[in-house]
């Protein structure tokens, strides 16, 4: 008897002995995208390439479903080194005023103008994410937002007015959101769909792929297709924790997430047809909105961010002319 437990003993040792050489380094990948969410699928993608090119070396271990906190507490996560990656959109515009501009109305047309704004742009950004001490190692995508809600179809800004509307934690978005004359709440992803039900909220805006993984239609009356706001994603690194990596590691970590963002918009332009027939399906009533008179209720927005962030008026009009290119 005593044999025998002794081998089952070393037997264990031997199994936890191999699990813990299976890598040389893990690495934990937090978001808060629900099973079948764009987030999901992009996280997973990311980690499945950086594993097969960092095969014994590294592993990249993924927590969907805000496991390890929502927005907020993945970046002060990755800052405490316990958490090595994160996938955070909209809330980056608390990080640094500069990715505000991607919380200016209608400001990106499609991926295209996107990615143009990227290759103009990209080491803006990463010296602000730097500055903060982030590292931006590639970026994704959250996408092209709408409004869901349980009080009346939203034609035109007038018809916010009033409506308890879920936004996720930026200033702009409030502003925004307070100038079409909704009465936005800020709210953790999280929690959405509970205060929906509840009422706690009437409504919330984010992209089909969002709305229908945390199954927003199973308590949402309304959907309106606004399309106000295009919201990259980032796929988020300590700067600190980043350059102590190898330099192989991060090249490959690096390589993996310039073929996620490929991966990431064609997945999305699938999902986008997908998605709303799903949406409709369950019920929900879609009407598409007046964008023109959003984009004209817009105006007083990009003035306040050309009053108030510093070089604002020059990033509007350089990603307003990068629209106009191809």
């Amino acid at each position: 008897m005593k044999t025998l437990v002794k081998l089952s003993a070393a037997t264990a040792l031997i199994g936890m002995a191999t699990t813990v050489s299976a890598a040389d380094m893990t690495l934990k990948f937090g978001h808060v995208g629900a099973p079948g969410s764009l987030f999901e699928d992009s996280v997973n993608y990311f980690a499945e390439c950086s594993n097969t090119a960092l095969a014994g070396k590294v592993e990249v271990q993924t927590f969907g479903s805000s496991q390890l906190g929502n927005d907020k507490e993945l970046l002060q996560k990755l800052k405490l080194g316990q958490v090595d990656f994160a996938l955070p959109s909209s809330i980056m515009s608390s990080v640094d005023a500069v990715f505000g501009i991607f919380e200016m109305p209608y400001i990106i047309s499609d991926r295209d103008h996107m990615r143009r704004v990227q290759g103009e742009m990209m080491d803006t950004f990463e010296g602000a994410a730097q500055d903060n001490g982030y590292h931006i190692v590639g970026l994704a995508e959250n996408g092209f937002r709408n409004i869901t809600n349980n009080v009346r179809p939203i034609n035109v800004p007038a018809d916010l007015q009033g409506i308890k509307l879920r936004t996720p934690n930026g200033v702009w978005r409030l502003k925004m959101f307070q100038e079409y004359g909704a009465n936005p709440t800020p709210m953790a992803f999280s929690d959405v769909f509970t205060a929906l039900q509840t009422g706690v909220i009437d409504g919330q805006e984010n992209p089909y792929a969002q709305i229908a993984s945390a199954k927003f239609q199973e308590v949402q009356k309304y959907l309106s297709v606004t399309e106000h706001v295009y919201t990259p994603a980032y796929i988020l690194a300590s700067k600190k924790h980043f350059d102590k990596m190898p330099a192989d590691v991060q090249a490959a970590l690096t390589d993996c997430a310039n073929k996620t963002q490929d991966f990431t918009y064609t997945r999305a332009a699938e999902l986008e047809a997908s998605l709303l027939q799903v949406i409709k399906d369950a019920g929900v009533e879609v009407n598409d909105a007046d964008k023109a008179a959003f984009i004209e209720a817009s105006k007083p927005i990009y003035k306040q961010f050309a009053d108030e962030v510093e070089g604002g008026q020059d990033m509007i009009d350089l990603v307003l002319s990068l629209g106009k290119s191809g």
